[in-house]
């Protein structure tokens, strides 16, 4: 992955970090041993904390995001009738993006054809819009087309399936789209399809993120009101609105937060409501949500203690 106008700073950062504590620690060492003991105790404090500071810095900037985590899931449904079922989970690829680009995006599809899914869902957010949200230039498209074909080397025998996000309806909606048809990934806005296999058929229901949660999913349900029935989305606010006898909900664009404060927990989560759904797994009711972390960032091109992942759930029959 190349280094770009995001990167640079933090490398520059780290570096003037670090020798600011090499500064300060040679200095000590000099020259502590003529101070009090209290200035020597502060001193060396204050040089420690910084020290963990630049250390949590640099693993946030510019280790975390770019590291990946393979999670594996399983839900055992009331609502769930057939047979077990593995799917894949990518959310958030954002291309092009500050740790984000389409061999970042080639390396994420390789790490799930490995854990061989049975069908494998993408749930939004495929671009990055540049360094600014404002981009549009060629690069961007270029990048988020690249990013986007890097999803037809998926390997799952009942297909891949994929809702928009937020970014891609306020990008353009029609070229995403376009480009997910290419990569032979079927989109699902506000709609369903049902999948045949043997031992019995299941459906993938896409919402469409619009604003009123509960039309949202109406529409998508309309055409499978019942059955073993897995309901994907870019945000997991819509949980709530769901059926009881809908076993899955899948979501991402929480990114679980990017960041949490040991503590003090998530400062943001990028939720208007409900934070309690910004990160993993949730059971409510009978049915389960999971929200991932994602691959990408958003906003400010950090994680700690929530590295970027793919997922790996297995959906089975209670009991």
């Amino acid at each position: 992955m190349g280094l770009n106008e995001t990167i640079w700073p933090g490398i520059l950062a780290a570096l003037v970090g670090f020798a600011t504590l090499y500064f300060l620690a040679a200095h000590a060492a000099r020259h502590g041993a003529a101070w009090p003991r209290l200035v020597s105790v502060g001193y060396v404090s204050a040089v420690i904390l910084l020290g963990i500071c630049w250390a949590a810095g640099v693993h946030s900037w510019l280790i975390e995001p770019r590291t990946l985590v393979v999670r594996h899931v399983e839900v055992a449904s009331e609502h769930w009738s057939g047979p077990p079922l593995t799917i894949g989970v990518i959310a958030d690829t954002h291309v092009p993006g500050p740790h984000s680009d389409p061999a970042r995006v080639r390396s994420v599809v390789d790490a799930m054809n490995r854990l061989n899914p049975d069908v494998v869902v993408l749930l939004g957010d495929y671009v990055g819009e540049g360094s600014l949200r404002i981009d549009r230039s060629d690069e961007v498209y270029a990048a988020m087309r690249e990013g986007i074909a890097a999803f037809s080397e998926l390997k799952a025998p009942f297909g891949v399936f994929a809702v928009l996000g937020n970014r891609d309806r306020t990008f353009d909606r029609t070229s995403i789209a376009d480009a997910l048809d290419r990569a032979d990934v079927v989109l699902l806005a506000g709609r369903s399809v049902r999948v045949s296999r043997l031992g019995g058929d299941f459906a993938i229901v896409g919402l469409a993120n619009e604003d009123d949660a509960e039309t949202d999913v109406d529409a998508a349900l309309a055409a499978v009101p019942s059955g073993d029935r897995i309901v994907i989305s870019h945000s997991p606010e819509p949980f709530a609105a769901l059926p009881m006898d809908v076993a899955l909900m899948l979501a991402g664009h929480a990114h679980c937060g990017q960041v949490s404060v040991p503590f003090f927990g998530r400062p943001i989560t990028h939720l208007r409501e409900n934070s309690a759904y910004a990160c993993h797994r949730v059971d409510a009711g009978g049915h389960t949500l999971y929200t991932s972390a994602g691959v990408g960032t958003s906003g400010l091109p950090v994680r700690f203690l929530n590295p970027p992942e793919i997922v790996l759930i297995t959906i089975r029959r209670a009991n």
